[in-house]
C-alpha cells in the first residue's frame, strides 16, 4: 500500500526522528534558554512563565477535549513556572497531531495528549511506523473501559443475544460506533472476530452522533467510551449490556462485563502524554513527575471516575510495551478485517 506523505502544520519543521542522535550532539544543538525549558527554576514575580504547547488532535469544546482540559486543570499547579497552551490539530482520525509531535523539536516545549489505541491504530491503517518511532512516551494517566449500551426503552438482552440474533440474519441488530479506526470501533470489529459472526457495524461521525443514534432507537445497540455514556445509564436513559473489561467496575457494578458471558473482549481508551522522541531525560523528569502527582490526587481520582474514566500511572516503558501488544492484535485484525474501507486491496 503506498501512502501519501501529508505536510506538516505551520510552525513545526521535519527533523527525523531525534531518537537516532546522539544524545552529546542533540544537546549541543540546544541554546542554554531552550535546554532548560522544563528544568526547574526559581519562582519570581517578575519572571514570566514559559510557554509549553499541549497538541490535541481532536476539535475544541469536543468530549476528549474536556479529558485534556480536566487533566491540564489539576497539572498546572504542579508546573507552576510554566504556561501551557493547547493547541488543536484534528484531521485523519489523530494522525495529524501525531505527526506534528514527532515533528517538532526535541526541546521540552511541545507536548502532546496521545490516546491508544489511536495510535497503534494510525501506525498500522496508515502505513506509517514513524508515528510511534518519533514520539516518546512519557505516561498513562488514565483508562476508560469500552461500554456496549442499549435504549432502555427497547434494550437487547445482552452483547450475546445480538451475536446470536446477527447469525441468523446480519442486519437483523445494528450496532452503532463512532468512526471506523476509533477506539470503541475497533473493540466492535474485535468482538465481530471473537464472535465468528458478521455484526452489522454502523460507524457515525463522532461519538456524540453514535450516542444520539442509540439513545433515539435508530441502532439496536453502540459501541462507546464509558465517558460518553454513564450519564445516561445512571439516567437509565441507557442500558449497559456489556462492558469490555475482565473484571465488573466500581462505577456501574451491576452492568455484566463481556468476560462473564464467555466473550474474552478487554478494550480500554488510554491517555496520557507524550514528547517528540530524543527530548533529554532531564527535561521530561519535572513533568513525569507532575504527572504522577496529579494521578494521585483524591481529587482528580474522583472528578475522572465521576465522568466514568479511571485514574491510573503507567510509566512510559510500561505503556509502550501494552500499546505494542495492541498492536500486534489490530495488525493480525488489519490482514483480515480492515477497518478502512479505502484502503482494502
Amino acid at each position: 500500500m503506498t501512502v501519501r506523505r501529508r505536510g506538516y502544520p505551520a510552525g513545526f519543521r521535519r527533523l527525523g526522528c531525534p531518537a537516532g542522535l546522539r544524545r552529546r550532539d542533540l544537546l549541543a544543538g540546544l541554546s542554554a534558554s531552550t535546554a532548560a525549558t522544563l528544568a526547574p527554576m526559581a519562582a519570581g514575580a517578575d519572571q514570566p512563565k514559559r510557554p509549553i504547547t499541549l497538541l490535541l488532535g481532536f476539535s475544541e469544546g469536543s468530549v476528549p477535549d474536556k479529558a485534556a482540559r480536566d487533566f491540564v486543570t489539576f497539572l498546572a499547579p504542579h508546573l507552576p513556572a510554566f504556561d501551557i497552551r493547547p493547541r488543536y490539530l484534528p484531521g485523519e482520525a489523530g494522525r495529524t497531531m501525531l505527526a506534528a509531535l514527532g515533528a517538532a523539536a526535541p526541546d521540552g516545549a511541545t507536548i502532546g495528549w496521545v490516546v491508544t489505541p489511536t495510535l497503534a491504530a494510525r501506525i498500522i491503517d496508515r502505513g506509517d511506523p514513524s508515528l510511534g518511532e518519533c514520539i516518546r512516551m512519557i505516561g498513562e494517566v488514565e483508562h476508560e473501559p469500552i461500554a456496549f449500551v442499549s435504549p432502555s426503552a427497547d434494550p437487547a438482552d445482552s452483547v450475546q443475544d445480538i451475536i446470536r440474533r446477527a447469525a441468523d440474519d446480519a442486519d437483523a441488530v445494528p450496532l452503532g460506533t463512532p468512526p471506523a479506526g476509533s477506539p470503541p470501533h475497533l473493540a466492535a470489529m474485535r468482538l465481530q472476530v471473537l464472535a465468528q459472526t458478521q455484526l452489522n457495524i454502523v460507524t457515525f461521525p463522532s461519538a456524540a452522533a453514535a450516542r444520539q443514534a442509540v439513545l433515539a432507537g435508530n441502532v439496536s445497540a453502540a459501541a462507546l467510551g464509558l465517558s460518553a455514556v454513564i450519564g445516561d445509564v445512571r439516567d437509565a436513559d441507557l442500558t449497559a449490556i456489556g462492558i469490555a473489561a475482565g473484571r465488573r467496575f466500581g462505577l456501574l457494578p451491576d452492568a455484566p462485563i463481556l468476560d462473564e458471558g464467555g466473550i474474552p473482549l478487554a478494550a480500554f481508551i488510554r491517555r496520557g502524554i507524550a514528547v517528540p522522541a530524543g527530548t533529554p531525560p532531564e527535561l521530561v523528569a519535572p513533568l513525569a513527575e507532575a504527572m504522577r502527582a496529579v494521578v494521585r490526587d483524591d481529587a482528580f481520582r474522583d472528578q475522572v471516575e465521576a465522568n466514568g474514566t479511571y485514574a491510573s500511572w503507567h510509566d512510559g516503558p510500561d505503556w509502550l510495551k501494552q500499546m505494542r501488544t495492541e498492536q500486534a492484535e489490530l495488525a493480525k485484525l488489519w490482514e483480515t478485517n480492515p477497518w478502512l474501507s479505502s484502503s482494502r486491496g
